[in-house]
């Protein structure tokens, strides 16, 4: 009791220190905006199928439990294994195997426990697990009657197919059936806000309010909270958090992930690391999902150090999962002054597959590269982008790459590329042809430099004043003194003035 009164009582410090105002559990209205969500963390789950974890049971078991358990496992395993084996197209076949292996071992559990096992090892697999259900709901309701825990799956697995009619329908059905649970309405909720139906969900959760037979859960806030998070409604997360607080739940572990995820999705940084150190200094610490959340938040907030302290708490267990977490990652290095921003980068592109290719990433470091003038790298990433066919459609990554080669006077190779890009479609820009012009008559290479010119009305960018001071300049400095003359003529005559140095 004392440990339940401790998590309120810190839920309640940090209510306070975000002076949230009293409101209606829910608004009577409110509108689903499209947004960026923040991706799951666990690499194997879909959001619903996280929704569907919180469902299930932490309690202990006994060891007598736990063999049967065991056991019930093995037997599904094989009716699991058997059902795989046929085409998810053969219906006849999928029902044949459930007559002959599945009948028995569903009335040896006649609580539901079997075919809610079955639904468990399927979850990866919803057509088939849909297609058991449904051979569940026509032959074998009349021998074993169906539970509401079969009914909660049948919902999950309808709304993971995005067949929000049929998770009503068994939701109706399980309720003429006097199966009313919380965890049936839960499962409803969880389809609802899946499918970005929150008007549905606020109903739903009005009739669950006013059913005698049942009450909200903190799997039902958690849901809640996750579903308002993605929807970047910061204010209705924060007010079902203060509802959790005034019915006397304790929060979970999923209570505190969906907050920094919609903090995170919100881009409300403060209060991100905010319910972070509160969960620190609780009973509930950290688990690796909140700590890949944190590590994501701090690469989006730019925050470096921040971001390098979760990774090295969390790196052991970095793979080819977790690419979108990485990629987040290198981003926040491209975009920072980090003084080691380029080997952190190179260490974590080992992570990448090399086929699993994004162009704004690639941009991001050929700007990278750019600036640190590493031509060799941003050269293999512009051959990248160049066979992978990417466009760049922005004159500020053409000047970041131009300058690159200005700075390293390499005049040849900006040719090269300033070619390229005009064949693969790139942004043009008039820095790219200025630039050639400069290096070139710092070369005394006024013959290539005059080609320039016709380059650039073949790709129709006209002239301007700073053209024409580039040839001016280079004319002047090689003492060109008729095309210098020739020059400052059109000069006056475009209204661009006279040189004031004309007649040295």
């Amino acid at each position: 009791m004392m440990r339940r009164l401790r998590r309120i009582s810190e839920f309640q410090v940090y209510l306070n220190a975000h002076s949230i105002i009293a409101k209606p559990s829910f608004p009577t209205q409110f509108n689903r905006h499209h947004v960026t969500q923040t991706p799951p963390i666990n690499r194997n789950q879909t959001s619903l199928e996280i929704i569907a974890s919180l469902f299930s049971s932490k309690l202990g078991h006994s060891p007598a439990e736990v063999i049967a358990r065991q056991k019930l496992r093995e037997c599904v395993s094989q009716l699991r294994n058997e059902l795989l084996s046929q085409s998810e197209e053969d219906v006849e076949k999928i029902e044949r195997v459930l007559e002959e292996d599945g009948v028995a071992l569903f009335r040896k559990y006649p609580d539901g426990s079997a075919v809610v096992e079955l639904f468990t090892q399927l979850k990866s697999f919803p057509d088939l697990s849909l297609k058991v259900f449904s051979w569940r709901r026509r032959q074998l309701d009349y021998a074993a009657p169906m539970t509401a825990e079969e009914y909660t799956k049948g919902i999950i697995v309808a709304s993971k197919l995005k067949n929000v009619d049929l998770s009503v329908e068994l939701f109706k059905e399980a309720l003429n059936k006097n199966l009313t649970k919380t965890s049936v309405y839960n499962a409803l909720l969880s389809a609802y806000m899946y499918n970005g139906l929150t008007m549905r969900c606020q109903s739903l959760f009005r009739d669950l309010k006013m059913d005698p037979l049942c009450s909200p859960t903190i799997t039902t806030y958690n849901i809640l909270i996750s579903a308002f998070g993605r929807l970047m409604l910061v204010d209705h997360m924060e007010a079902t958090l203060k509802e959790i607080n005034d019915s006397n739940i304790p929060p979970t572990l999923d209570t505190y992930k969906g907050l920094i995820s919609g903090y995170i999705t919100a881009w409300k940084w403060d209060k991100m690391e905010k319910t972070y150190f509160l969960m620190k200094s609780g009973p509930i610490q950290p688990d690796l999902d909140i700590q890949l959340l944190m590590l994501r938040g701090y690469s989006h907030s730019g925050k470096i150090e921040k971001m390098e302290e979760i990774y090295e708490m969390v790196k052991s267990h970095f793979d080819g999962n977790m690419v979108p977490l990485i990629r987040s990652m290198i981003s926040a290095y491209c975009k920072s002054s980090h003084v080691a921003r380029v080997q952190r980068i190179e260490e974590l592109l080992r992570f990448i597959p090399e086929d699993d290719y994004k162009p704004w990433l690639n941009v991001f470091l050929i700007c990278l590269y750019a600036k640190e003038d590493l031509l060799e790298q941003m050269e293999n990433a512009i051959s990248m982008a160049f066979q992978r066919k990417a466009y760049v459609t922005t004159a500020r990554v053409m000047r970041c790459v131009i300058s690159s080669y200005f700075r390293q006077n390499a005049v040849d190779r900006l040719a090269e590329f300033v070619r390229l890009a005009e064949c693969a479609g790139w942004k043009r820009c008039r820095s790219c042809y200025h630039c050639k012009m400069v290096l070139y008559a710092n070369e005394m290479r006024i013959y290539e430099m005059e080609k320039v010119l016709d380059e650039m009305d073949r790709v129709k960018i006209p002239f301007c004043k700073k053209t024409f001071w580039i040839l001016y300049k280079a004319y002047q400095k090689f003492n060109l003194r008729s095309k210098l003359e020739l020059v400052a003529g059109m000069m006056c005559k475009l209204g661009y003035g006279i040189p004031m140095d004309i007649s040295v």
